[in-house]
């Protein structure tokens, strides 16, 4: 499945005071914010990727909260989720996981010289100002919101915001609602591990990092396809088959997905969690994101931002 159709920004409140901004259908850049608002200032959970989708997210924050305290959240280093925080100033504390500085500075705006034809705009690397590793928890207008660090899962990074009182999680691409998983630059057995975890707080609603509002059902169907990979590639492996030759052979039961071409960087990462070494480590993002579009037959994944 390729989304076609531009992208929609629209803003739904899952809890009082709790909103999910939307950008549908989701897929490649095209992701989701939250917004937790209280008569103290705002929680902002990701900034999203070009100028003018980042400017509209502090348009809505600034229309739903006027106190003037921003807390920005980022849920990992990916540009589509960090490159709008600098619009909210120097006086706004920036939290991320301890290893998303590093990688945000080592990865900068690589991001947009994948899609050269999307209009970036005035995109930055702003690094956070306070980071943790496993729990930091935030109070805004009297609402608990507890950062928990759940990487290695999509990245090294991952950090998910959980709202107890209202059994609201924000994931971030830890799970993705329409779109298919992506371990590339993290790891899938990390990934199940996390998606495990957060099934056992027991979410109501959770708002993915791209996609809509979803249910708990969305974690099922997470672990569903990262096991479906794990398999594959156990397969392929001992057929001395290639990541891109088992993808090409792979049955259609995930077809119904965003971004089929994400089979060929979950397949390599399955296959290097085999051969073994550290969890995430670093593997070809170039050369394998190469092997995607060749797998898409030779089209650029589609990038709506």
């Amino acid at each position: 499945m390729t989304a076609t159709a531009a992208a929609t920004e629209r803003t739904v409140e899952v809890a009082d005071g709790v909103h999910a901004y939307l950008q549908e259908p989701g897929g490649w850049c095209v992701s989701n914010a939250g917004i937790v608002v209280g008569d103290d200032g705002a929680v902002v959970i990701d900034t999203l990727a070009t100028e003018r989708r980042a400017a509209l997210l502090r348009t809505t924050v600034d229309e739903l909260c006027p106190a003037s305290r921003r807390i920005v959240v980022n849920t990992h280093h990916h540009g589509d989720h960090i490159f709008g925080n600098h619009l909210y100033g120097p006086e706004a504390t920036i939290v991320a996981h301890d290893g998303a500085r590093a990688e945000m500075r080592e990865t900068g705006l690589a991001l947009t010289r994948l899609w050269p034809d999307v209009e970036w705009g005035d995109v930055r690397v702003t690094l956070p100002t306070v980071t943790f590793t496993d729990r930091l928890a935030l109070t805004v207008g009297g609402r608990r919101i507890e950062l928990i660090g759940v990487a290695p899962a999509h990245t090294t990074n991952d950090v998910v915001a959980w709202i107890p009182d209202d059994r609201v999680l924000f994931a971030g691409d830890v799970a993705l609602a329409g779109s298919t998983p992506f371990t590339l630059m993290g790891s899938i057995s990390g990934s199940i591990v996390a998606v495990e975890r957060l099934r056992r707080i027991g979410p109501r609603t959770i708002v993915c990092g791209h996609g809509p509002v979803a249910g708990p059902e969305v974690l099922d169907e997470t672990i569903e396809y990262l096991r479906w990979i794990q398999r594959l590639a156990d397969a392929g492996v001992r057929k001395g088959r290639t990541p891109l030759e088992v993808a090409r052979d792979a049955d259609g039961r995930f077809s119904h997905l965003l971004d089929p071409e994400r089979i060929v960087g979950n397949l390599h990462r399955a296959y290097a969690e085999i051969e073994g070494g550290p969890p995430a480590r670093p593997l070809d993002v170039i050369g394998i994101f190469g092997e995607m579009v060749e797998f898409n037959e030779g089209r650029l994944p589609t990038c709506l931002a």
